[in-house]
């Protein structure tokens, strides 16, 4: 079991460096971007960091637009439905009549897109 969870650290941390290259950041960029120390970024990536936070996943996550799943290894590889899952976790982030208002948004535009198929 200890080893498996070395591994989900690992395949995090590989990630995080990745992801962080992709966009060509430094370091410093992500740590200041996302509101934590540089080391704390850097310990992430070399593995040294174990069981971040969800709140720290998070803002990863959006930092890098890529989903929370991806980065703790529950996905293989980015898939096309990646702009839906970050879309869906930052809907869970407001209130409740701003929630209705983009059900009431998207229910629109699948009638439309009914109407239109139509």
């Amino acid at each position: 079991m200890l080893l498996a969870n070395f591994e989900g650290v690992m395949s995090l941390a590989a990630k995080l460096s990745k992801e962080r290259l992709r966009k060509g950041q430094s370091l410093q960029e992500v740590a200041d971007d996302i509101g934590v120390s540089k080391t704390h970024i850097w310990q992430l990536e070399k593995g040294r960091s174990v069981n971040p936070s969800l709140d720290l996943i998070t803002k990863l996550a959006n930092h890098y637009d890529v989903s929370i799943r991806f980065l703790v290894g529950e996905d293989m590889e980015q898939n096309d439905d990646e702009d839906l899952i970050k879309m869906f976790r930052q809907v869970g982030q407001l209130d409740e009549n701003d929630r209705f208002l983009i059900d009431q948004m998207v229910q629109s535009l699948l009638a439309r897109k009914e109407k239109n198929d139509a």
